[in-house]
This record gives C-alpha cells, structure tokens and sequence, in this order.
C-alpha cells in the first residue's frame, strides 16, 4: 500500500517541481524584458498617449495630479507592456507543461489555436490603439464647454487606455472560443447560427460593460466582437470537416 502511495506521489511532485520552474521562467522572461524596456518608459508613455495628445487644444497637455504619477504610470506602463511582449513564451512554458499529457490529434488541433489567440490579442490592442482612441479621444475632446480646457491626469488616462486594450484583446479571442465551443461538441455550429440575434445582443451588453458609457466606443467594441463571431462560425465548417475525415479514417 506504502509502496503505490509513494509511486503516486512522486510524479505529482514532479509535476509540482516542473510547474515552478516554468513559472520561474515565465517570471524571469517578464523581469529581463521590464529591465529592458524600463529605460524607455516615458517614450512608451508618450506613445501610448499620443492619440489623445495630438487632439488636446493647443496650450493645454496631460498633467498628474498626484505627486507620484509621473513615475508610477510609466512603470505600471512598462510592467505591463513587459508581460504583454513576454506573453509567447509564457503560453510556450503552460504549452510545453500540458501537451505531454494530449494526444496527437489534439496537439494537431491546439497548435494552431495557440499561435492564433496570441495574434487575435495583439491584432485587438493595436485595432484599439490605430482605430478606436482616435475616433473616441476625437469625439470627447470636442463635445465639451468651450469655456473648459482637458486636461487629462496621466494615471486615469492610463487606466482608461489599458482597460480598452484588455477588452479589445478579449474580444478579439472570440473566433477562438466560438472554434471550442463547436469543436467540443458543447453546441453545433448550426445552433449557434440559430442564435445569432441572442450573440448580438450579448456582444452590446458587453460593449455596454467594457468600454465607457458612450454608444461610440460600445459601438466600436460590439461590432468587430460580432463579425468576429461571424469569422469563427465561417472556419468551424472546415474544423468540422476535418474532424469528420479524421473519424472516418480511424473506422476505416
């Protein structure tokens, strides 16, 4: 009985043992790459912060309201663009902990899924970045009181800007998620055609809950989460196509 316990035990520790050392690395990875990036931290800000500043009336900037912002947002900034750059290798590490225990057919099928999530992320931070700051920043700078100078504090427009980045990045995910759904048998692609007027709904009220309470900026965020929910129906057919080849092989 001793001796099966301790066989139990010792590739859970292992496991354990391999878990942290890809943690370390994934935290190491973030650590260099902030070190790298933390000397340019207020050019990273200024980028960051140039789809509002070049719409700001002239003699007005960005200003901090708090005597420690002027350094704490470019770190926040730079930490954040850290994690962001190292994210391929620390899906690398999770990757390189879990596929020994799938099959080949499901390595054939996450691969793909895995290099894709990664640019669908990226591709949504840089749709928020070149399409929808400009659009937004250029509508509320031109709505207010002429007698009423903006003036953005730098942490708020910090928060503001990264909260968009992590929506429009989630967002850009659906295609994926739609491809699981169908690929797990959860729902039928047919079904979830048939559903397509509850999906816009939801993809609005999420615009509604992720992006400031304007209708453009919802607007901005619920379309492309719907035509990207289109995009991930249109590939479920040819998943779908292949998994049934693949059934057919195995019977035959």
């Amino acid at each position: 009985m001793s001796d099966s316990t301790n066989d139990q035990e010792q590739p859970l520790i292992s496991h354990l043992v391999e878990l942290r050392q890809r943690l370390m690395r994934a935290v190491l990875a973030v650590f260099i790459l902030f070190l790298a990036l933390f000397y340019f931290a207020n050019d990273l800000y200024l980028f960051i912060s140039a789809p509002l500043t070049a719409l700001l009336p002239e003699g007005t900037s960005m200003i901090a309201t708090d005597v420690t912002s002027p350094f704490f947002a470019p770190f926040k900034l730079t930490l954040v663009a850290a994690m962001a750059l190292a994210m391929p290798y620390i899906l690398h590490q999770i990757w390189s902990f879990i596929s020994p225990g799938l099959y080949a057919n499901e390595k054939k099928f996450a691969i793909p899924l895995l290099i894709s999530s990664i640019l669908l992320f990226y591709a949504g931070i840089a749709f928020a970045y070149f399409v929808v700051f400009p659009l937004i920043f250029g509508f509320f700078t031109s709505v207010g009181p002429e007698n009423v100078a903006v003036m953005t504090d730098i942490s708020s427009y910090l928060n503001f800007v990264l909260k968009l980045f992590f929506a429009f990045g989630l967002a850009f995910e659906i295609p994926i998620a739609t491809l699981l759904l169908i690929k797990s048998g959860a729902i039928s692609a047919k079904d979830l055609a048939a559903k397509r007027a509850y999906v816009i709904v939801v993809c609005f009220v999420f615009g509604m809950l992720l992006t400031p309470p304007d209708v453009i900026s919802q607007s901005l965020l619920a379309v492309p989460m719907w035509l990207l929910f289109e995009v991930g129906l249109f590939m479920s057919r040819f998943i779908v196509a292949d998994s049934k080849e693949d059934e057919e092989e195995r019977v035959g």
